[in-house]
């Protein structure tokens, strides 16, 4: 019985260390093959917004000299057309 528990425990003993090597092996091909390529993608697909921002800004630039007015198309500012701008101050002493 002593001799069966021992072989018992061994062979169990080498499964885990079976298991945790083919764990170890995953995850380093996960992280030299998988990884690399995961983040190429990305930084890919970023330089390619950036440059798609980059060519809409080009088009959209305006001639030396040329002015627009842009107004704030939120309707939620305190100041109303035609109003002043108000300014809150505390005196100092």
């Amino acid at each position: 019985m002593a001799t069966l528990s021992i072989i018992l425990f061994l062979t169990n003993f080498i499964e885990t260390l079976v298991v945790i090597f083919v764990i170890y092996l995953v995850i380093n091909f996960i992280i030299r093959y998988i990884l690399p390529l995961v983040i190429q993608k990305g930084v890919q697909s970023m330089q390619q917004k950036m440059q798609e921002q980059y060519h809409e800004q080009q088009r959209s630039s305006k001639r030396e000299g040329e002015v627009t007015i842009e107004r704030n198309r939120t309707g939620n500012s305190k100041n109303h057309p035609g109003e002043g701008e108000y300014v809150d101050f505390e005196e100092v002493e």
